[in-house]
């Protein structure tokens, strides 16, 4: 028996190796990536499509369709397709980020039967209501009135554009007009251009078996057009760095914005910045919390991010201080970055973040679902399954002198754009 007065010893995580997913193809020539992980009867089925901003011919034109594709189809209403994905227990979702279209599946895998009818319905004959349509317009304007009331989003939506400038994909704002302007006919041409079968990818993840394979064939194998690789538009770019400070009225706290333009995931300083930014902002014991919240008490959070898109990229540092405070807080996020350019990180604080870093490494491979979001991740981006081990290495052998060397490359304020909004005292 253990003695269970004893604790455990810790050992060090040496290496993390990303488990292969079996690889399929439809008679169209669509991939399946099957995870097959678990043991309980739950499927999840994840179909992605290149159909974001950097493909749209009106703005929103992909959220849109994200949000309104399963609200109806040709053969059923949006309520008939919910009763129906309801009376087998399961979910349904549809969602747009930047660069992808995604529409869910979950359901237990013994329904999936039933229920593949549905999304191959969904996914090729989606009817764009125009009650819908107006009903989505007008939610998303009153959000976005709420929205702008805080000035923490009107800070992020500002260095975006700030960073990649006003008509870019990555750069530009949602405005009531921009919602306004949308038609049922922008959703459904957005939709017959770019959600086809040469820009898909399908995820099964779960407790898979080979019906379930051989059922998303017989449904889109055979429903999803194959067409053409649609071709992405990144036209417009800020300038390179900059200052902008916008008032806003009746606020106690002002939020801070500081950022710069970076890459894709796929760059050779991708994997060293994610460690350098972990040290200076990107947990809970990293730099600037230690310093700005729990020794200076600026702020409840402040926090630095890496957000790599699948053709660009960006850092910044966020977060919102009293207004008294802005200025001290400004200086201190830049002095901790200097910091990091003239001085190497010590031993024992590179230690803790790489421990800190690979168990969270363990934890996004904990489970089926998990494990299907991370080779998403990857895949979707165009990226091989290798990075994985790639960051892993990196997270492990990186030293003192390449974090600084980074810092030195990237931390320079004379390359940033600084975005306050609020009333700075």
């Amino acid at each position: 028996m253990p003695n269970r007065s004893k604790a455990p010893k810790i050992h060090e995580i040496r290496d993390v190796v990303l488990p292969r997913p079996l690889v399929h193809r439809l008679d169209n020539g669509i991939p399946v990536y099957e995870i097959h992980m678990g043991v309980q009867d739950v499927l999840k089925v994840e179909v992605i499509f290149q159909a974001g901003r950097p493909f749209e011919a009106v703005p929103m034109v992909s959220r849109a369709t994200a949000s309104l594709i399963r609200e109806g189809t040709a053969h059923r209403s949006g309520a008939e397709i919910a009763e129906v994905v309801d009376f087998f227990g399961g979910t349904l979702s549809s969602q747009g980020s930047l660069d992808h279209i995604t529409v869910t599946l979950y359901c237990l895998t013994r329904h999936f039967d039933a229920l593949a009818p549905l999304l191959t319905d969904v996914l090729t004959e989606p009817s764009f209501p125009e009650d819908e349509l107006k009903a989505f317009i007008n939610r998303n304007k009153q959000r976005l009135q709420v929205d702008l009331t805080r000035n923490d989003i009107v800070a992020y939506r500002l260095i975006t554009e700030c960073i990649y400038g006003p008509t870019h994909p990555y750069g530009y704002n949602s405005t009531p007009e921009l919602y306004e302007a949308l038609t049922r006919d922008d959703l459904q041409k957005h939709f017959r251009d770019h959600l086809i079968g040469a820009n898909c990818q399908i995820f099964v993840s779960g407790k898979t078996n080979d019906a379930v394979i051989s059922r998303l064939n017989a449904e889109l194998g055979k429903a999803l057009p194959q067409g053409v690789p649609s071709i992405p538009r990144l036209d417009g770019m800020g300038a390179a760095s900059g200052k902008l400070h916008q008032p806003h009225s009746h606020t106690v706290q002002t939020a801070i914005r500081l950022g710069r333009r970076l890459f894709a995931r796929d760059h050779a300083d991708s994997n060293g910045l994610f460690v350098l930014n972990t040290i200076l902002g990107g947990y809970f014991g990293s730099r600037l919390m230690t310093n700005i919240r729990e020794e200076k008490g600026y702020t409840y959070n402040i926090y630095s991010s890496l957000d790599p898109m699948q053709y660009d990229g960006y850092f910044y540092v966020g977060t919102e201080v009293s207004n008294e405070f802005a200025k001290r807080a400004l200086d201190e996020i830049y002095r901790e970055m200097e910091i990091l350019q003239k001085k190497p990180v010590g031993k024992a604080e590179l230690g803790m973040v790489r421990n800190y870093l690979m168990g969270n490494f363990l934890t996004m491979l904990d489970g089926p679902f998990n494990l299907a979001e991370v080779i998403r991740n990857y895949l979707s981006e165009g990226l091989p399954l290798e990075s994985f081990e790639e960051m892993v290495r990196t997270v492990r052998q990186i030293d003192a002198a390449q974090l600084m060397e980074l810092a030195n490359k990237y931390f320079n304020p004379s390359e940033m754009w600084e975005v306050i909004v609020g009333n700075p005292v």
